[in-house]
């Protein structure tokens, strides 16, 4: 890549940015993580730094987020937060420099996620033992450790389901994740990493109901379409054969 490129911004954002959706956490990731990550994204641009060596940076940064959590003090739970969402934005910017490099491929995205997923349950992990700890309470390790189970249930639901309406696309979970990580940040600087295990608990249970539902939602319209069909069919045959039979009547 030579030097003489520029950077465009608007080449890095994915092709869902400008648009209007109905997921209204994507604003979250466009207005507050997007344009920070532009700034990491500019300084490497004109580098030999590629978008995975920002994905493997990104895991690195989020595990040590993770690692801060389960010392369980207070001045902890915050470096783990900011951490947390600073490996948040990062994971934003490999994405913007593939894209704006043209060296976007399919491991890549993979890469992503599967760094993600990594990180995402580090963190539940290490803020059930904080926590824990913290508040002396075992039950939050208990609490803790199956929000971590139901995240990673409610996002291979999710991609389960992608997969079986074929569908390609591997970066629903971005926008919902970068608000996560806000939350955790806000609350972890707020001295309430309980409140991150409830609202982790309820939120990914209610989740997964939501994604199964749409799941089974998915083979009953089927089923209607498929009986819709055979209705049409069956009436357009009832309807030649009336037809036929009338012509023959008239003939004779």
């Amino acid at each position: 890549m030579s030097k003489n490129n520029k950077f465009s911004y608007s080449k890095a954002l994915k092709d869902n940015t400008s648009s209007t959706g109905k997921n209204p956490f994507k604003y979250i990731d466009i207005y507050l993580n997007r344009p920070i990550a532009s700034l990491i994204v500019r300084a490497v641009f004109n580098t030999s730094i590629t978008p995975n060596m920002i994905t493997l940076f990104s895991g690195i940064i989020g595990l040590i987020g993770a690692f801060f959590f389960t010392r369980g003090e207070y001045s902890y739970f915050v470096f783990g937060g900011i951490f947390a969402q600073l490996s948040s934005i990062i994971d934003g910017a490999d994405g913007m420099l593939a894209r704006a490099k043209n060296l976007t491929s399919s491991w890549g995205s993979y890469l992503d996620l599967i760094f993600d997923r990594i990180v995402d349950y580090a963190l539940f992990i290490s803020i059930s033992i904080g926590g824990a700890k913290y508040y002396n309470n075992s039950d939050l390790l208990f609490l803790g450790s199956l929000g971590a189970g139901l995240v990673l249930l409610q996002i291979n639901i999710l991609y389960l389901t992608r997969s079986y309406q074929q569908k390609k696309e591997t970066g629903e979970t971005g926008e919902m994740r970068a608000l996560q990580m806000w939350g955790i940040l806000i609350l972890a600087c707020l001295n309430r990493v309980d409140l991150i295990i409830y609202l982790g608990l309820m939120t990914t249970a209610i989740l997964n109901i939501t994604h199964f539902t749409h799941f089974i939602r998915l083979n009953i319209k089927k089923n209607e379409l498929l009986s819709r069909s055979s209705d049409k069919t069956n009436k357009s045959k009832t309807s030649q054969q009336q037809s036929n039979k009338s012509s023959d009547q008239n003939q004779s």
